[in-house]
C-alpha cells in the first residue's frame, strides 16, 4: 500500500498541489494506455476463450483433502509470531523509499532515512506487541468443490448434493500470442464436476487492525501524526504477514498438501511454493462483490471481527482475504480486458443486472459501457 506516502502528500500544504497535478497527469496517461491497449491486444469471443482454457490431467491426479471441512477461527493471534513474517520492502515503499529490504538500509541515497524509519518502526512494533495495542483475528475454511464451467461450486459436505455457494469466475479474453498459452480462469485449477474427482477450495480472512483506529487516534490527540501514520503502516504489514503465515500453515498442516515444505523467508515472500491465494478485487478475479460470498462462508464478522462496506472495502482497513487453491499448476494471472459477451454471461450466472456488473467491472471492460 502507498497510503502512507499519499497521506503525507495530502497533509502538506506545500506538496498537495504538485501531488494532485501529478495524479491527474498519471490518470491521463493511464487512459491513453488503456485505449492503446485495446488496439494492441485484440480480444477473442468467450466461446473461443473457453475452448482455449487451461487443460489439466485430472484423470491421473488426485486432489488432496484438507484436515477439516468448514471453518476454524484464529482469535487473538500472537503478534510476535506475525512480526517475524513481515515483508519490510512494501513498508519502505509506502513511505516513498525505493529499495529492497534489507539492502535499502545500506543504500547510498536513501539508506540513512531508511535506517531511521526502520528504528522508529521497530520501537513502535515492540510497544504494540508488548502492550497488545493491536489485536489480530483470522478465520480459514475448506469446502468440497468442483468446477462447473467458469464457476466453482462449493458444498457443505462430501455428499456434494447441492452447492452452498458459487464462486463466479472471469476468463481471460486476450488473444494469446504465444503458441499453446491458455486463457486462464480460476475454475481451471479445480476438478470439473464431470471428472468424478473430489476436489476442494479454501478461503481465509485475517486482520491485524482491531484497535488500529484507537491507536492512531491516541497519537492524533498528542499531535503526533507521524506515529499515527506509522501505526497504520505497521497494522497493514502485520495483516499481510498474517495472510502469509496462515497460508504456510494451510500448505503444511491445515490442508497439508505440502507437509515437507522447507523454504526460506525470502522464498516465501517470492511465493516459491505450491498453491495460490488470489483475492476478489485483484487481477485473477477483479469483481469486489465476490467478497460477500467469501465473508458469508467464513462468518468473518463473528469469527474475525471483519466486515465489508457498501463499496466492498474491508474493515478494519488492515485486513486481507482470499481463496486457497492447491493444484501444483495453479498460478497468479490477470484477467485483463473482457468483452461484452462475457459481461452478459457473467451477469446471467450471478443473477445480476448487466449494468451493475459493468459498474463493478468498469476497470476491465474492453468496451465503452
Amino acid at each position: 500500500s502507498r497510503a502512507v506516502g499519499v497521506a503525507g502528500a495530502l497533509m502538506s500544504d506545500e506538496r498537495r498541489p504538485a501531488y494532485l497535478a501529478e495524479v491527474g497527469a498519471d490518470y491521463g496517461r493511464i487512459r491513453e494506455e488503456h485505449a492503446k491497449g485495446r488496439e494492441r491486444n485484440p480480444r477473442i469471443d468467450l466461446s473461443a476463450a473457453r475452448a482455449n482454457a487451461l487443460s489439466l490431467d485430472w484423470k491421473n491426479y488426485t486432489p488432496p483433502a484438507p484436515s477439516f471441512i468448514g471453518v476454524r477461527a484464529f482469535r487473538d493471534y500472537d503478534l510476535g509470531v506475525l512480526a517475524r513474517h513481515i515483508d519490510w520492502t512494501p513498508f519502505f515503499a509506502s513511505w516513498d523509499l525505493a529499495g529492497r529490504y534489507p539492502r535499502i538500509l545500506e543504500d547510498d541515497i536513501v539508506g540513512e532515512a531508511a535506517r531511521g524509519l526502520f528504528a522508529d518502526a521497530q520501537k513502535l512494533l515492540a510497544d504494540v506487541i508488548a502492550n497488545k495495542r493491536l489485536t489480530a483475528h483470522g478465520v480459514a475454511g475448506f469446502w468440497p468443490a468442483n468446477a462447473v464451467g467458469d464457476d466453482i461450486e462449493l458444498y457443505a459436505d462430501e455428499a456434494r448434493e447441492s452447492p452452498i455457494a458459487v464462486l463466479h469466475g472471469l476468463r481471460q479474453q486476450i488473444a494469446k500470442r504465444e503458441a499453446g498459452a491458455p486463457n486462464f480462469c480460476l475454475s481451471d485449477f479445480v476438478a470439473p464436476k464431470d471428472s468424478g474427482k473430489r476436489d476442494y477450495v479454501g478461503a481465509f480472512a485475517v486482520t491485524a487492525g482491531v484497535g488500529e483506529e484507537a491507536l492512531a487516534a491516541s497519537f492524533d490527540r498528542a499531535n503526533d501524526n507521524y506515529s499515527g501514520i506509522m501505526a497504520k503502516a505497521l497494522a497493514d504489514r502485520l495483516a499481510e504477514a498474517f495472510a502469509e503465515h496462515l497460508h504456510a500453515r494451510v500448505r503444511r498442516e491445515l490442508w497439508g498438501y505440502a507437509k515437507d515444505e522447507a523454504i526460506s523467508a525470502e522464498e516465501m515472500i517470492a511465493e516459491k511454493y505450491q498453491g495460490v491465494r488470489p483475492a476478489p478485487g485483484y487481477p485473477a478475479q477483479p469483481d469486489h462483490t465476490e467478497k460477500a460470498t467469501l465473508f458469508r462462508l467464513l462468518n468473518a464478522g463473528e469469527n474475525a471481527e471483519m466486515a465489508l462496506t457498501e463499496s466492498y472495502a474491508m474493515t478494519p482497513p488492515a485486513s486481507v482475504s482470499g481463496l486457497y487453491f492447491s493444484h501444483p499448476q495453479s498460478l497468479y494471472f490477470g484477467v485483463g480486458n473482457i468483452a461484452k459477451d462475457q459481461v452478459e454471461d457473467y451477469a446471467r450466472r450471478k443473477k445480476t443486472p448487466v449494468a451493475e456488473v459493468e459498474r463493478w467491472l468498469s476497470p476491465i471492460l474492453g468496451y465503452d459501457a
